[in-house]
């Protein structure tokens, strides 16, 4: 069951078990020329986002790794590749990377390739509903495939005892080990981001149209 902390206040360490825990972020990205109204509250978001993680770790102790989404590198190769991708998240990783928090590899390069091909697929007008029906067969395949090796990383690099933080979109379908403690970190100014999307659903969508076909990122669910 995922424990919304992010929202008490005084947690008690004693009603957590002992091994791997793991605080999950909602990863809100930015198109490109964006409203002055909303990019304000994305920037307020990460620095919640921030505060958030800081108190967990004040209850449940420090965090040993950091698993971003759109990642296939770790290390410094991993910090360049979410600089490319220029995410409000930057400034968080770089937080926990300064203290000696580890940013591990999140994702196979091959596999999120080839679901980057098939959103692209996906994006563009198509006469055929046999193509159509086939390209989001593919889709799907791919996602699935990314969903397990993001799993298997999960598996293999967080270890007993360990703190983890994923920041990944929300409407994945990871599904995550029974033996990790999943905490969702759930700042108030998520459900103001989410009123304005909802609010300027249609512009949105095709900011976020051109700006996957730009990076071939898959679009957020």
């Amino acid at each position: 069951m995922v424990e919304e902390l992010g929202k008490i206040e005084k947690p008690s360490v004693e009603s957590f078990k002992a091994g791997r825990k793991l605080f999950f972020v909602p990863l809100v990205l930015s198109a490109k020329e964006l409203p002055l109204e909303i990019a304000v509250k994305i920037d307020h978001y990460w620095d919640e986002v921030g505060s958030q993680l800081a108190n967990l770790e004040s209850k449940l102790g420090n965090v040993h790794r950091i698993y971003h989404e759109l990642i296939t590198a770790g290390g410094a190769d991993g910090v360049k590749l979410l600089a490319e991708l220029h995410v409000g998240s930057q400034a968080v990783v770089e937080t926990f990377i300064a203290r000696g928090t580890s940013l591990e590899a999140t994702e196979d390069k091959e596999v999120l390739a080839e679901l980057m091909d098939w959103t692209r697929c996906l994006s563009i007008s198509l006469q055929s509903e046999t193509v159509f029906r086939k390209i989001v067969q593919f889709y799907d395949e791919a996602n699935q495939k990314r969903n397990q090796g993001i799993l298997k990383i999960l598996q293999t690099t967080l270890k007993e005892n360990e703190i983890g933080v994923l920041i990944m979109a929300e409407g994945h379908q990871v599904q995550f080990p029974a033996d990790i403690q999943l905490f969702y970190v759930a700042p108030p100014s998520l459900d103001e981001i989410k009123r304005w999307m909802r609010d300027n659903a249609e512009k949105l969508q095709k900011e976020e149209s051109q700006a996957s076909e730009e990076t071939g990122s898959p679009p957020q669910a």
